[in-house]
């Protein structure tokens, strides 16, 4: 690639990458100046542990006719232990007594920091994906928002660790449940959808996968996620020193975090080091420009990715292995820059071969960026469809 057209790229990427809201020094302060959540003991998986009145803005004084819960809940590590998770439920303020529909929403790429966490810029209209997310309030379903384990709650966030991912989605949607129904209008009967896309797509392809073993209660209707990073291997080699350099070294740190015996310091160098530590303590819209087209081999002693152990734990996120038992609708930018389109076919083909019912949808000249923003509302059409009960045979 010559200088002028790498130049170019840069530019979009950090146009792209700055035009999503960065919270606002005040969203920031109220995260550091937050209680520590409380601790999980032994409570079961989607034990609501706390709730606060909070609000929901889609952008800066942006009303909205909803209520909404700032939640900290139990959920699991992807090594099976309690945790504590932090997240926000939306409801429309519509007198809905219920069985009101429900999403369970993972978001994209926020960053690392509790800072960038999507409960601390909902107050203040500065939270990636709140004009998707009021999309969904406005078709009056209720809306479980998960932070992710460790962006929000003390300790590190644990970077596409599909496992840690997956069943915060669903333990999100069980501690929405746990809110008073008569302010909810959620019930155990009320029909549940699972969203997301980029990481969030990766997090509600976990969820879906994991529904039938971890949460079966849950009245789970369909899944619609898009520009999955089924194969984190692959996702790796491919961003190596391409415009998505920096999202290798943030899935790194966030795999160290969750499996702490991977010692990723001890295959950094200095500048290695330099850039995970300031990616863990950031959000996307500077983590994103801050290292692009670097190359592993720039920030490393020795390629982990090289090591079985890493290969071991990175393969543990990789999806489709086990069918959803429920409908899904994946869709994927042909275009994509980040997650190539292929992965997302191949995660079709994984599906569909197990026996799942796929509705695949390919968006053939849209990016990463487009796939998002065009492809979320026939995902929440397809998602209406199953809430109303109208049946899918899927096109695999």
């Amino acid at each position: 690639m010559s200088v002028r057209s790498r130049t170019r790229v840069l530019a979009a990427s950090a146009a792209l990458a700055l035009s999503a809201a960065l919270p606002t020094a005040a969203t920031a302060s109220a995260a550091d100046d937050a209680p520590a959540a409380p601790a999980p003991a032994a409570s079961a998986p989607g034990s609501l542990l706390s709730a606060s009145p909070t609000s929901f803005h889609p952008l800066p004084l942006q009303p909205t006719d909803t209520d909404a819960w700032h939640i900290d809940y139990r959920s699991t590590t992807a090594k099976g232990a309690p945790n504590t998770v932090s997240g926000t439920v939306i409801v429309p303020r519509d007198g809905r007594k219920g069985p009101r529909p429900l999403v369970t929403y993972a978001v994209g790429t926020v960053g690392m920091g509790d800072q960038c966490a999507p409960s601390a810029g909902f107050p203040y209209g500065t939270t990636v994906e709140a004009t998707l997310i009021n999309q969904v309030v406005q078709r009056g379903w209720a809306v479980a928002v998960t932070d992710y384990e460790g962006l929000g709650t003390p300790g590190d966030h644990t970077y596409t660790v599909g496992r840690a991912e997956g069943q915060a989605v669903l333990d999100a949607a069980r501690a929405a449940m746990k809110l008073p129904s008569a302010e909810t209008g959620l019930t155990p009967a009320s029909p549940v959808g699972i969203m997301g896309y980029s990481q969030g797509g990766q997090a509600s392809s976990w969820a879906a996968e994991l529904h039938d073993s971890y949460a079966p209660e849950l009245n789970v209707k369909g899944t619609a996620t898009g520009g999955v990073p089924a194969d984190l291997m692959e996702v790796a080699k491919f961003n190596d020193g391409n415009i998505g350099a920096g999202l290798i070294l943030m899935a790194a740190a966030g795999h160290d975090t969750a499996h702490p015996e991977l010692k990723l310091d001890s295959y950094l160098n200095r500048q290695g080091r330099s850039y995970v530590d300031f990616m863990r303590r950031n959000c996307v819209a500077i983590n994103a420009v801050s290292a692009p087209f670097k190359r592993i081999s720039e920030v490393t002693t020795t390629n982990p990715l090289d090591s079985p152990d890493w290969q071991e734990k990175l393969g543990a996120s990789k999806l489709g292995r086990h069918a959803p038992d429920h409908p899904v609708y994946l869709y994927h930018a042909g275009l994509d820059e980040l997650i190539p389109y292929r992965i997302g076919a191949r995660l079709r083909s994984d599906w569909c071969g197990a026996g799942a019912t796929v509705q695949w949808r390919s968006h053939p000249l849209l990016e990463h960026i487009g796939g998002v923003t065009v492809g979320a509302f026939p995902a929440m059409d397809w998602l209406g469809d199953r809430f109303a009960g109208r049946a899918t045979g899927g096109n695999c």
